[in-house]
């Protein structure tokens, strides 16, 4: 769970957001926001970089409603 608490220490420091880590079943890594998946680990065969998971954040909070 490392990964898991290392990124959501990552968002909290560039998008505000506390993030929840839920333990799953074991090798899932998803990302959710308000019920929509951003990243699934098994979708895209590898774990996300904080990078990505930050910017695909900003850019759903900056998003016209």
């Amino acid at each position: 769970m490392p990964r898991a608490s290392s990124l959501a220490a990552s968002i909290k420091d560039a998008v505000g957001i506390d993030a929840e880590v839920v333990v799953g079943a074991r090798g899932q890594f998803d990302v959710v926001a308000d019920g929509d998946l951003v990243f699934s680990k098994q979708a895209e065969e590898r774990f996300p970089e904080p990078d990505e998971i930050i910017t695909a954040l900003q850019a759903r909070r900056d998003a016209p409603a």
